[in-house]
C-alpha cells in the first residue's frame, strides 16, 4: 500500500538532505573538493521530501541511495535544500562521478547570511529557537567516524573507526543525521518568511560555477616558494641564535629580555613597532647586534607562507584550486569573503620585475635572489598573487572598478563635487585635497604634497572614522604628525558636507524607524520595521537585516541604536550602530551589488570568471580572443537601478595574477 502511496502522489517541491562522510583529507584545512579526491565515502544520507519523515540511508553498510532520490537530483524542478548545499552537492556529484548543476540547488546557510544570521548550523538554531535543535553529541561521533583514528594497540592499530566497531555510538550517530535534516528543515521554513529574491539565488548559483570551475596554480611556484621560506627560515634562526645567544629567539619575551638588558625598552615586538624602534634606532645610533636582531626579526615576521601552504592543501588533482569563494560571507553587507587561501586579504606586489623574481624562484635561484633583492621573505609575499595562472592557451583579463566605493559614497549622499570629479576622470585624492584646503593639487605638480592626506583623508573618513581610523590606515607611515591629523579631519569634512549629513540623517531615519516603526527615506535608502528586525533597504531593492533593534544609551551617554549580531569570538552579541556604520555598511553593501550585476553580466556574455578579489574580476581567456576595453567597458556598465551612479573599470592581461595601482 505505502509504495503504491509513493508512486501516486504529486511531484514533491524539495528535497531536504544531509550527508555524513569520511575522508583521510582535512575538510577544514582543504575544502570539500580536495576532500572528495581522498579517501571519500559517504557514511550516511538523510533526506525527506517536502513534509515527508525524515529517511536514512546507511550507505557504510551496504545500502544504496534510493532511485527517487536520485531521480530527484536530477530533476530541474526539485529544488535541493541544505545547509551548505556546496558540500552535499560536491559529495553527492563525486559518488555520481560528475559535477551536479547548482541551479536547483538551495543553500539555507546562505538564506541565513543574508539575514544576517549565523553560519554554523548549530547557532542558527539557537538564535531563531527552532523546534528541531542540533545535537550537540553528534560532534565527537563526527570526529569517531568521519575522520581518521590513531592507530593504537587498543584499536589494533587500526586508522579508521567502521560501525562495527561502535555499533551502538552508530546508531546514535544515523540518528544525529537524521536530526540534522529535521533542524535545516525547520530553520528553512522560519527563513521562508522572509524570502531571498530570484536574483541573489542566480548570484549564488554563478558563485557556485566559480568554486566548481577554480583556478589554476602554479604548484612549481608554490613548492619552490616553501622550499626557499624553509631554507630562510633555518638560516635566519641560526643568524638570531648566533647574535642573541638565547634558547629560542622567536620568543617574545626571551627577546624582550635581551634587548632590556641592552637599555632598549620594549613595549610590544608587533611589525609596526619593531619598524619604529628601528627606525629610532638607526637614526639615535645604538648597539649593532641589537639593530640586526631588529631587522633580523622584522624579516622572521614576513617569512610565513601560509598561503603558499594553503594553496599547496587545497589544489585538486588536475592542478586548480577550488571553493575558494564563500557567497554572502561578510557580515552585515553580504560581500563575499575568502576561503582557504583568502584571496581577500593578499599583499600588494611593488617590484616591477616580478616576472624576474618569480622565474629565479622556480628555477631555486635563491642566493641569486637575495642578491637582486636583499628581502627575500617580502619578496616571496609580494609573488604570492602570481601563483594564479590561467591553463595552457589561456591568459588572465583582470578587471577592477576604480574606486568604487568612492564613488558610491559620493552617490548615496548627493556630494556633487566628488561626482563631477568622478565624471570628469579626476584623480580623487587631488580633487578631495583641492577641496580641502582650497588650493590646486596636481600629483607630482603643483602642491602635489597636500595629495597625501587627500589620500589618507578620503581612506579614513568616509563613514565618519577619527584619529584612529587615520591612523590604522597608514598616516603616521606616510609621514603625517598626530598632532595634525584632527584637523584633517575637520578639513575633510567642511569639505564633504553632504555626506557629513548624511551620516546624520541615516542614524535617524533608523532610530525613528525604531521607535515608531513607520517607514523612513534617505535619499536613496529607505528603512523598514517589521518581523522585530530593522531593514536597510539599498537601492538595488535587495535590504539588509539588523536584528532585534534596540535604543540603549552608549558609553557617552546619548541614545544609540543596538542591534543582535555575531560580535567577537563568533559569539552572538548585542552591537551597537551609528550613522557612519550604517553609512559603511550601505556603501559598501551597494558596491558589493553593483559587482555582482557585472560579474553576471560577464557570465552571460560568455567570459569564464576564475575568481574575484575585492571589487576585482579574474577572467580566464584564449589568447587573444578578447580585448581588456570591452570586458573594462561592459563591467562598467550600470545596472538600472543606479543609472547616474559614475561607475568606471580599468584593467590589463597578463599570463598571472597580481596587483595593478
Amino acid at each position: 500500500m505505502n509504495q503504491i502511496k509513493e508512486k501516486s502522489r504529486e511531484k514533491p517541491c524539495v528535497l531536504s538532505i544531509d550527508l555524513e562522510s569520511y575522508s583521510d583529507v582535512d575538510l577544514a584545512k582543504c575544502g570539500v573538493y580536495k576532500y572528495v579526491e581522498g579517501d571519500f565515502h559517504i557514511l550516511l544520507l538523510a533526506y525527506a521530501f517536502d513534509d515527508d519523515e525524515v529517511r536514512i540511508v546507511d550507505m557504510a553498510c551496504g545500502e544504496s541511495i534510493p532511485q527517487e532520490v536520485l531521480d530527484a537530483v536530477d530533476d530541474p524542478d526539485i529544488i535541493k535544500a541544505a545547509w551548505n548545499a556546496q558540500f552535499e552537492r560536491t559529495c553527492i556529484g563525486h559518488y555520481l562521478g560528475r559535477v551536479l548543476n547548482p541551479d536547483s540547488w538551495r543553500c539555507s546557510m546562505v538564506h541565513a547570511a543574508s539575514l544576517s544570521l549565523p553560519l554554523a548550523l548549530k547557532n542558527a538554531a539557537k538564535v531563531l529557537k527552532t523546534g528541531q535543535q542540533k545535537d550537540r553529541a553528534g560532534e565527537n561521533l563526527i570526529k569517531y567516524f568521519s575522520v581518521p583514528c590513531k592507530p593504537t594497540k587498543a584499536n589494533g592499530g587500526r586508522t579508521r573507526n567502521l560501525p562495527e566497531h561502535d555499533p551502538a555510538g552508530w546508531q546514535k550517530f544515523k540518528e544525529y543525521c537524521l536530526q540534522d535534516v529535521r533542524t535545516e528543515r525547520d530553520i528553512r521554513k522560519r527563513l521562508e518568511a522572509f524570502p531571498m529574491p530570484d536574483r541573489e539565488w542566480d548570484y549564488y548559483h554563478m558563485d557556485q560555477r566559480i568554486n566548481d570551475r577554480g583556478v589554476q596554480i602554479d604548484t612549481e611556484l608554490v613548492e619552490m616558494a616553501i622550499a626557499c621560506d624553509l631554507m630562510l627560515s633555518d638560516e635566519m634562526g641560526k643568524r638570531a641564535y648566533e647574535l642573541t645567544g638565547l634558547e629560542n629567539p622567536n620568543s617574545v619575551s626571551q627577546l624582550k629580555n635581551w634587548l632590556e638588558e641592552r637599555g632598549i625598552p620594549v613595549e610590544s615586538l608587533g611589525k609596526k613597532d619593531v619598524a619604529a624602534m628601528i627606525t629610532d634606532l638607526d637614526k639615535n645610533g645604538c648597539d649593532q647586534e641589537a639593530l640586526d636582531m631588529l631587522k633580523l626579526r622584522l624579516q622572521m615576521a614576513k617569512s610565513s607562507v601560509k598561503k603558499y601552504q594553503a594553496a599547496q592543501r587545497c589544489v585538486c588533482e588536475d592542478g586548480r584550486a577550488r571553493g575558494l569563494f564563500q557567497f554572502n560571507g561578510a557580515a552585515k553587507t553580504n560581500r563575499w569573503a575568502g576561503r582557504l587561501i583568502q584571496l581577500q586579504n593578499l599583499v600588494r606586489n611593488e617590484i616591477s620585475t616580478l616576472d624576474e623574481a618569480r622565474e629565479l624562484v622556480k628555477m631555486g635561484e635563491f642566493e641569486l635572489l637575495e642578491s637582486i633583492y636583499g628581502n627575500v621573505p617580502d619578496i616571496l609575499s609580494q609573488l604570492i598573487r602570481t601563483m594564479l595562472v590561467p591553463k595552457e592557451g589561456h591568459e588572465f583579463i583582470v578587471a577592477d572598478f576604480s574606486a568604487i566605493e568612492a564613488r558610491v559614497l559620493a552617490w548615496l549622499a548627493g556630494e556633487q563635487w566628488r561626482l563631477e570629479a568622478f565624471r570628469n576622470g579626476e584623480d580623487i585624492y587631488c580633487a578631495s585635497a583641492s577641496q580641502m584646503f582650497g588650493v590646486p593639487v596636481v600629483k607630482h605638480g603643483v602642491n602635489g604634497g597636500l595629495r597625501q592626506k587627500g589620500k589618507v583623508a578620503e581612506l579614513a573618513c568616509g563613514y565618519q572614522g577619527g584619529s584612529g581610523a587615520l591612523i590604522s590606515m597608514g598616516a603616521l607611515e606616510m609621514g603625517l604628525k598626530e598632532g595634525e591629523l584632527p584637523d584633517i579631519i575637520e578639513q575633510w569634512r567642511n569639505a564633504s558636507p553632504h555626506i557629513v549629513q548624511f551620516w546624520w540623517d541615516v542614524e535617524k531615519a533608523a532610530t525613528e524607524t525604531v521607535k515608531t516603526h513607520e517607514e523612513h527615506v534617505v535619499g536613496k535608502v529607505e528603512f523598514q520595521y517589521y518581523g522585530n528586525t530593522l531593514w536597510m533597504m539599498l537601492p538595488s531593492g535587495r535590504k539588509l537585516a539588523y536584528l532585534k533593534p534596540r535604543l540603549q544609551p552608549n558609553r557617552f551617554g546619548r541614545m544609540s541604536l543596538t542591534f543582535e549580531g555575531m560580535g567577537a569570538n563568533n559569539n552572538w552579541a548585542r552591537q551597537e550602530s551609528y550613522g557612519g556604520r550604517m553609512v559603511e555598511n550601505c556603501t559598501q553593501a551597494t558596491a558589493r551589488d553593483i559587482l555582482a550585476e557585472a560579474m553576471r553580466r560577464l557570465e552571460q556574455a560568455g567570459f569564464v570568471i576564475v575568481g574575484h578579489v575585492h571589487d576585482e574580476v579574474i577572467i580566464e581567456a584564449p589568447v587573444g580572443r578578447y580585448r581588456v576595453d570591452e570586458v573594462c567597458q561592459l563591467m562598467a556598465e550600470n545596472p538600472p537601478w543606479c543609472p547616474d551612479c559614475p561607475l568606471n573599470a580599468a584593467g590589463y592581461e597578463a599570463p598571472s595574477y597580481y596587483f595593478k595601482d
